[in-house]
């Protein structure tokens, strides 16, 4: 019994041996090739045979290369009589590719967006206002389309005109706490970015952005009061120790 199961299993490792076929490529298989792959555009049968240096059955060799890619990444493919190499539809899911277009903002949308930021809240009405011209075509849309203006609210004056504001998407863009760290009017001018002479100081920067630099003035000032307490509080003290100094 022992001996009959050593023979079965001689003979099954026999003929478990994977035999695994050669490929053998020819010079003209090889030109072929390399003349397909390095093409950025499909080639029809014509265009092969005048890139190749010996005459050959060309048609026969696309054959064989189109066999000998069909079980791999890259296939060898014939669209409309023309040749050339893709990725295998198997793997496609896999090289989806995402791409990044970069777009210029137009003069319009960039003065508009300054006019937001520098007066936000402000209506559409508003930056025509300041900006002397009329919208043009889906200027203020773009910025919504970007996430650096929304909607804010409503004026309460008669029609209710949309207000727009900056989001925080437009401070985490531009590397931004708070909107109070943008340069004020004065260093804009000392800067020679803008013409302080033609800026009427008491409209810009209303808003948010004016409040927030009223909060840091108010910090500053409630900072200095309770630093006079502390000194009147120990001048006092300095006083009941030694009533001399009256």
């Amino acid at each position: 019994m022992e001996i009959y199961i050593f023979v079965i299993m001689n003979k099954l490792k026999k003929n478990n041996i994977v035999k695994f076929s050669e490929f053998k490529i020819t010079d003209q298989e090889k030109e072929i090739e390399a003349i397909l792959f390095a093409s950025n555009t499909p080639l029809d049968v014509e265009a092969i045979e005048s890139k190749i240096t010996k005459k050959t059955n060309v048609e026969k060799v696309l054959e064989n290369l189109k066999n000998f890619y069909s079980n791999r990444g890259i296939n060898l493919v014939c669209i409309s009589k023309k040749w050339s190499f893709r990725t295998s539809d198997k793997l496609s899911n896999l090289l989806s590719k995402q791409k990044t277009i970069e777009k210029r903002l137009s003069k319009a949308a960039i003065e508009t967006l300054s006019i937001i930021v520098y007066h936000q809240p402000v209506t559409r009405a508003e930056i025509e206002d300041i900006r002397g011209v009329a919208f043009g075509t889906n200027t203020l849309e773009i910025l919504m389309e970007l996430n650096w203006v929304k909607p804010g609210g409503r004026k309460d004056v008669p029609g209710k005109p949309i207000q727009y504001e900056t989001t925080d998407d437009f401070l985490s863009h531009f590397n931004l706490q708070k909107l109070s760290d943008l340069p004020t009017v004065d260093e804009l001018g000392a800067a020679g970015l803008i013409d302080t002479s033609s800026v009427e100081k008491s409209i810009f920067g209303t808003g948010k952005f004016y409040k927030e630099k009223q909060d840091e003035k108010s910090e500053d000032i409630y900072s200095n009061i309770d630093e006079m307490l502390n000194d009147t509080l120990s001048e006092e003290e300095n006083i009941e120790k030694d009533p001399l100094k009256k």
